[in-house]
């Protein structure tokens, strides 16, 4: 039987968000009607926005981001950008609006029958909690490359795959696999299991992949957790503009060390730039010159960026 206490609290959230955003009644006014704290009445307010019941729009008349994404689309040969606009220039928050950007995207252009692969990490976080959900038919989500199992820090690679699988109506493949072996004759033993064969043919065959570019610094996931020969480290620090799905590239788009690229499990960037649909999101100073080498080593064909960067990587 349906919680019938769950539905009267939703019921009355939206009672409220109701009352607030459509009828200009003040959370005091509000919380005195229904015999509850202005606290409370707040509570209320930011759970129907973080569920998605309230969507929350701002119409900027002096936003060019079309123009903007016009000329990456020329200058970098996309099939699409899309831009949006940040108050504040800094990694958290571009973050999340590039989470909102990219969902929206995701929702609007995700059709029956598709194959979603996605990566790990902070950005694709942001994209999987603002998913709205859609009813597609027979859509499948599957993980596009190994993870980091034993990093202190969260890479919400299950969680991420555990959403967009939510939000599609489908149950998510996952690769329970490190990013990186210690040789690459591992790294073909593993992948001649049939099960983990599977998984990893399925993101080969996926038409979406949703991903994002990491940035070499100390603090790296993956140059935290010990994967490289201190030569490996060295080119990395030295010549790297970023990495996707673990594999790392310079300012070009050439990968840095073919040895590293041959210990790396899941899909090469060669096969990514070859999807339907190649979608990086990603934004922030830190991450323009990996972006800059995804677009010159054609690994995508879909960008989902902010305003700031957009505008770097046209003056590049």
């Amino acid at each position: 039987m349906p919680d019938e206490r769950s539905d009267d609290k939703l019921i009355r959230m939206i009672d409220i968000a109701k009352m607030y955003y459509q009828l200009d009644y003040s959370q005091q006014e509000i919380a005195n009607k229904f015999g509850i704290s202005r606290p409370t009445v707040s509570r209320f307010l930011q759970q129907a926005k973080e569920e998605g019941y309230v969507q929350i729009k701002i119409m900027d008349p002096f936003e060019s981001n079309g123009a903007l994404a016009a000329q990456l689309e020329r200058k970098f040969k996309l099939k699409r950008a899309v831009i949006c606009s940040v108050p504040q220039y800094e990694d958290a928050i571009v973050k999340k609006y590039l989470g909102i950007a990219a969902a929206e995207y995701l929702n609007e252009t995700v059709k029956d029958n598709d194959v979603i692969a996605t990566t790990w990490g902070t950005t694709l976080y942001e994209v999987a909690v603002n998913l709205q959900g859609k009813f597609a038919n027979n859509v499948k989500v599957v993980q596009l490359n190994g993870g980091v199992s034993h990093s202190e820090a969260n890479t919400y690679a299950h969680e991420i795959v555990q959403l967009f699988g939510r939000a599609f109506h489908t149950n998510p493949h996952f690769i329970p696999l490190p990013a990186i072996v210690d040789h690459y004759v591992v790294r073909q033993t593993v992948e001649s299991d049939r099960h983990i064969r599977k998984t990893l043919e399925l993101g080969k065959r996926a038409n979406i992949a949703v991903f994002t570019v990491g940035v070499p610094t100390e603090d790296s996931l993956l140059i935290k957790a010990n994967y490289f020969s201190d030569s490996e480290l060295a080119l990395i620090r030295e010549r790297s503009a970023g990495d996707i799905c673990s594999r790392y590239f310079d300012l070009d788009g050439q990968l840095l060390c073919e040895e590293l690229n041959e210990r790396t499990i899941g899909i090469s960037l060669e096969e990514l730039g070859q999807k339907e649909q190649a979608i990086l999101v990603a934004g922030g100073a830190k991450k323009v010159a990996g972006i800059y080498g995804a677009l010159k080593g054609r690994y995508t064909n879909v960008l989902v960026t902010d305003q700031c960067t957009a505008k770097y990587l046209l003056e590049r």
